[in-house]
């Protein structure tokens, strides 16, 4: 009986994957190289934690290859109000997901390639990697003028940003992931990458700007599978093993014990936006009613996503203040998010006075407070 090559690569991986969760009692792969067939960011980043809580990669080395429906990614420690255009993201359908490591925030479609380097923590290099993928991607082209920079970028041409870097370290383990744009949509990047919001006070971790590029855009020739190959024939290079790709399903609960719940934990709303190290919003915006131009000014805590102060502050008379008190009142403790707001707000109006007047200034202040999120 002849067994197909993709059976092949899949009993391989289950015997190595188990052994490898188990203690790595066979030693004799050194290293593997893993590409995911599922392009969920939620199940993708579930493969790392999977990884790095898992496998003992104390005499072993993993590279994991691995695509993105359109996805923006924020860094464990930042803020998404702060980082990206939650309007335009919701419009567009587009997942907002939080990774375990530190970093920026990047925007992944299907035309950025992400390559994910473990190692044991005393040997984690994240130069050694960029350099990696530098020398597979001069060994395809090599009149691209690509190089590494101290920030843990990749530059093309001297200036535009290509890929950027992050990475996690556990306690013996550790790995450094790092992006590569080859023909991303950068008008869409651009929009979801500029935050509206304005007046926020925050700690958390800031992005750094910078002007990109896609690969492709300087040789229209490549392939991401050119690319993907590359750098893994480079890896298998640098640490003699055999340059051997293999397709791993992420939902495969037979291969990944218990990887289906990790991929849960990352789309909670808890995870995503609960994290969220605390921060204010103090703001105001303009209100037509009637012809009239009205200031509101505005002042919201939160914390662990879900707000813990909130001062409206309104022209004199314009609402009864019982209900606009009511509204402050009601928000405290809700998370800081346009649907629960929508919901609340809905709730509270139908046991206001039966009087169209009040109803459409309530509507009007809910809606306007509902843009700050």
């Amino acid at each position: 009986m002849v067994i197909p090559s993709s059976l092949k690569n899949g009993f391989r991986l289950f015997y190595v994957l188990k052994i490898s969760a188990a203690g790595f009692k066979c030693t004799a792969n050194r290293g593997l190289i893993l590409q995911s067939v599922s392009s969920d960011v939620y199940q993708n980043l579930a493969v790392e934690d999977w990884i790095h809580d898992n496998m003992n990669l104390e005499n072993r080395q993993v590279l994991f290859l691995w695509r993105n429906s359109p996805t923006v990614v924020i860094g464990r420690h930042q803020n998404p109000w702060q980082e990206c255009n939650l309007k335009i993201m919701r419009k567009k359908n587009i997942k907002l997901a939080r990774r375990r490591s530190g970093g920026g925030t990047v925007y992944h479609d299907l035309g950025n390639i992400n390559f994910t380097f473990f190692t044991p923590k005393k040997k984690y290099e994240r130069m050694e990697n960029l350099k990696l993928v530098v020398k597979a991607l001069k060994g395809l082209r090599p009149q691209l003028d690509v190089h590494a920079t101290d920030r843990y970028d990749l530059l093309l041409d001297g200036n535009f940003k290509i890929s950027g870097t992050a990475a996690k370290l556990g306690r013996t383990v550790a790995y450094h992931h790092c992006t590569l744009l080859c023909s991303a949509d950068r008008f869409l990047l651009s929009s979801v990458l500029k935050s509206p919001y304005k007046g926020i006070k925050s700690n958390a971790t800031p992005s750094m700007p910078a002007l990109v590029k896609n690969l492709f855009e300087e040789d229209p020739t490549l392939t991401y599978e050119m690319v993907m190959d590359a750098v893994a024939a480079e890896y298998a290079r640098c640490h003699q093993i055999d340059h051997h790709i293999t397709l791993i399903n992420p939902a495969d609960e037979t291969v990944f014990p218990g990887i289906n719940n990790k991929t849960k934990e990352l789309q909670t709303w808890e995870w995503i936006y609960g994290k969220t190290p605390k921060f204010s919003i103090t703001t105001c915006f303009n209100m037509v009613y009637e012809q009239s131009l009205l200031e509101v000014k505005v002042d919201i805590h939160v914390k662990h996503g879900r707000i813990e102060v909130c001062n409206i502050d309104l022209p004199e008379q314009w609402l009864p203040p019982a209900m606009c008190n009511e509204l402050e009142k009601n928000l405290i403790g809700s998370k800081f998010c346009p649907s629960e707001t929508t919901a609340l707000a809905s709730a509270l109006l139908r046991i206001c006075p039966q009087n169209y007047e009040l109803h459409s200034k309530w509507s009007l202040l809910c809606e306007n407070v509902m843009t700050l999120m």
